[in-house]
Parts: C-alpha cells; structure tokens; sequence
C-alpha cells in the first residue's frame, strides 16, 4: 500500500433490516422506489427471447447500449452504442476503468473532499491518492488547483463528480468543466468524470450545464459513468460507462476474469423505463422526496443544531455539515448509541482530512427528520461535555 493513503480502521457494512425501527440511518444517500414493481413487470414482459440464450453480454445488452448511447445523444453529445458498456452500478464502472487505466503505485487525483467508496476502493487498488481542494462553498472546483496538480503531479488518471457533487453538493460550471478537461488533456491524465446525480436538480430553475464530455470533441481525454441506482433504487445495480469504442472492447475483454456481465432482468428494467417513457416520470417523483426531505432535514438542523454550519445545495442527495468545531468521529461514534448512523468527515478526505465534518442525505422526511437532528443533537452534547467515545461504529455503511 503506497504511503499517505491508509486504509480505514473500520469496516464499512450496512445496517442490518431489523434495526431499521429503532435507528435512524444516514449513512446511504439513496431513497426506496415504491414504483419499481412497473419496471420488473416491463422487464419480465421482455425476458421470455433471453432465456434461450446464454444470458452473459459482457458490454450490456444491445438494447440497453443503443437506449444509453441514444440518451446522450439527445444531450447533444452523439454516441453510438459502441462507446457505451453496462456495468454493475457505477462502483462497477470505476473498479472496470481502474484496473485498466491504472498500476499499483500510479498517481489518480481525486477531489477532496470526494465520494468515500471510491476513494475506499482506489486505495485497495494500491493506487497513490492525490487530493485537490474543492472550491469553498457551492463554487465547485478550484480550476487553478486542479491545473498545478495536473502539471505538478502528473497523474495517470482523476477522477470527478462534476453534478450535485457527493459530499458537497456543488454544481460545477460550463467554464470549469471546459478547463479541467483542458488541463487534463495538456497533462496526458484520463478524466473519469462521475454523473451519477446529473438526474438530480432540485430546484426548476436550476440551468443544467453541458456534460463534460461536450468539452472533449475527439473523445480521447473523458470517460464518463453514471448509474441508475441514485435516480431510481439502489437495488437496481445499473451503471454505464462511456468512452471511446477502443476503451469500451477493452473493458469489455477484461470483463471476463470480473464479473462477467450485468443482470439481464435489472438491464430489461432500466431500459422499460427509458423506452416506455418511464424514466423521467420516475426521476421527477425522486425529486420531489429529495427535496421534500432535504428542507425538513434542513430546517430540523437549524432548530436543534444551530451551530452547525452547511450550504444547502440545489440538486444531489447530500449534505456537507461543519459540526461546530467538534470531531465529526466523535459525533458519529455517539450519534451511534443513541440510535442515529451518520458518516464522518474522514471518511471522504485523505488522511484523516475534514475531521470536523459529517454528511447527512437527504433520505428522511418530516418527524423522522426532526428526531434525526434531536439525537445528532444529543450526541453533540456528549461530545462537547467530553463523554462522546473515541473512534466510529464498526458497522457504518456509506453509499
């Protein structure tokens, strides 16, 4: 393991469903999808001409891959769907792009603070992390930061979330996306840029900008991913990447000592809801809880946390919370034992970066949310009054 990226003391596992009456979780920024049924029934309906097959499209199904590749093309970037492979959630997409674009050993910059999975998995993959400060506030990146780490550092790849950031919720600008994407070209580093919330504005008059593909005409500097499980469920394990066709055949031929492919029903139902007009029917309604659940958790914060300090960001599933000078750890640790799971700071920086932080998603609504900041409350106390325990939970899942 290179030095100056630690693994975690702590394992990362999720909540088990009988606890789920008596703690609160805020440790998986993800939301249930009562309508899903629909899309099973859709995909069941489409099943029967697969069964007679071998059931392994290691690059997706070709409907799936035409459905995506159509779908950016609307977005004004053309794709044809040879550029785009099926994963198993995005967390399939990035595992696939770092065994092939990076060695043990070589640099990937990430931003810092940035999703804790990713960073989780980069580091087993003996990858060296290399951390730009994102850009105070909703300001997004800081594009002079990312232009003397591209320069100075060198790094064989970077990686990220462009929209509704996860932690932060920033929304990156038409300009920066343009000269990161320059800088990364200049640098000879692969930008594999994260839309897993692009689906996600919460606010109407929020002015989507233009994918960070749109920057990179020849196709040679971005590789992007997205992923159905933020928009929809996170129990339907879909994601893409797309990149240039000779990325995708490799991908694909790596595929096979992986994980093979992508269930065929889960494929079949995402692409029910793509071509039966489902999709943005299903997104619309994802929305409108995650912003009804984002203003009561707000709003509980302010009445029982005052001290806490955040930017409410317009768009994602997460909240980036300052704890008031206390340790995000501790907090965490305590909040625990008094039936509230929340992750850390840490948990999204590099070295023990961003301690006196905690992420809350935007997943519970009205009197759940206000309970939520009532315990988080409490365990802030035991904290200040110094009887908060060291470390965190051994059983915290962040997704």
């Amino acid at each position: 393991m290179p030095a100056g990226n630690p693994l975690p003391t702590r394992a990362l596992e999720p909540l088990p469903p009988e606890a789920a009456s008596s703690v609160i979780d805020l440790g998986c920024a993800a939301l249930p999808a009562p309508w899903l049924p629909r899309a099973v029934g859709g995909a069941m309906e489409a099943l029967p001409p697969y069964v007679h097959t071998h059931g392994d499209y290691p690059a997706g199904l070709p409907i799936l891959r035409q459905a995506f590749a159509d779908r950016y093309t609307e977005r004004g970037i053309p794709t044809m769907p040879e550029q785009i492979m099926v994963t198993t959630g995005a967390m399939g997409a990035v595992s696939a792009i770092c065994r092939l674009m990076v060695r043990p050993g070589e640099r990937v910059a990430v931003e810092s603070p940035s999703y804790a999975n990713v960073l989780q998995l980069m580091r087993e993959m003996g990858t060296r992390l290399v951390p730009v400060a994102m850009a105070d506030g909703l300001r997004g990146w800081d594009v002079a930061g990312w232009r003397q780490v591209l320069r100075d550092a060198a790094p064989r790849m970077a990686y990220v979330v462009a929209d509704f950031h996860n932690p932060t919720g920033a929304l990156a600008s038409n300009e920066q996306r343009r000269d990161l994407v320059e800088a990364a070209r200049s640098a000879g580093t692969v930008l594999v840029v994260d839309e897993t919330m692009a689906d996600l504005p919460l606010e109407p008059d929020v002015r989507m900008p233009k994918p960070v593909s749109a920057f990179d005409p020849a196709g040679n500097a971005v590789i992007t991913l997205g992923s159905a499980s933020k928009a929809f469920w996170g129990g339907l394990r879909i994601g893409w990447v797309r990149a240039a066709p000779e990325v995708i055949r490799t991908l694909v031929a790596a595929r096979a000592y992986a994980d093979l492919g992508t269930p065929v029903i889960d494929q079949l139902a995402v692409n029910w809801l793509l071509g039966k007009g489902g999709w943005e029917e299903a997104v619309a309604v994802r929305r409108a809880g995650a912003r009804e659940n984002r203003d009561a958790l707000v709003a509980a914060l302010e009445r029982h946390l005052p001290d806490w300090e955040f930017t409410i960001p317009r768009g994602g599933l997460t909240l980036w919370v300052r704890t008031g000078g206390l340790s995000g750890s501790r907090v965490a640790e305590a909040g625990e034992r008094l039936g509230v799971r929340v992750p850390s700071g840490p948990r999204f920086g590099i070295d023990g970066a961003f301690e006196g932080y905690v992420r809350l998603p935007f997943t519970v609504s009205g009197a759940v949310a206000d309970e939520a900041a009532v315990r988080l409350a409490a365990a802030a106390r035991l904290v200040a009054t110094g009887a908060g325990a060291e470390g965190e939970s051994t059983r915290l899942f962040v997704a």
